[in-house]
């Protein structure tokens, strides 16, 4: 499975993030909360978005690194969460909630911890 993150895949729908946040189940590792939902068949399995919050980073070079930063965690990761969805596509949005700076070894634990949540809970 190659490790990029195409404009395919990317959740850019505003349409669909409305939905995803008024519908969607949620799983957290702090410092990361993945909201996600099943969406009607598209041509890739997962659509993907990030955000880290205005309130807590009030510079966007700040949110920047950290969207930056969870992008390359979920890059690196996302073979995962591919395998781990058998049919279907998933609409994903992963949520900085932290309020300090984070490293790239802290996301990259973390994201690989919410793939364990997200895999718990499609088994429920």
């Amino acid at each position: 499975m190659n490790q990029s993150f195409p404009t395919k895949e990317k959740l850019k729908s505003a349409i669909l993030v409305s939905k995803l946040f008024t519908e969607g189940s949620s799983v957290s590792k702090y410092p990361i909360r993945l909201v996600f939902m099943k969406l009607a068949d598209e041509d890739v399995k997962i659509k993907a978005g990030v955000s880290a919050s205005k309130r807590s980073f009030k510079k966007a070079v700040d949110r920047n690194r950290i969207k930056r930063l969870m992008r390359e965690a979920y890059r690196l990761n996302k073979h995962l969460f591919f395998d781990t969805i058998e049919e279907g596509t998933y609409g994903f949005m992963f949520l900085y909630t932290g309020k300090e700076m984070p490293t790239f070894e802290k996301l990259n634990t973390v994201m690989q911890k919410i793939h364990q949540r997200f895999e718990e809970h499609l088994k429920q």
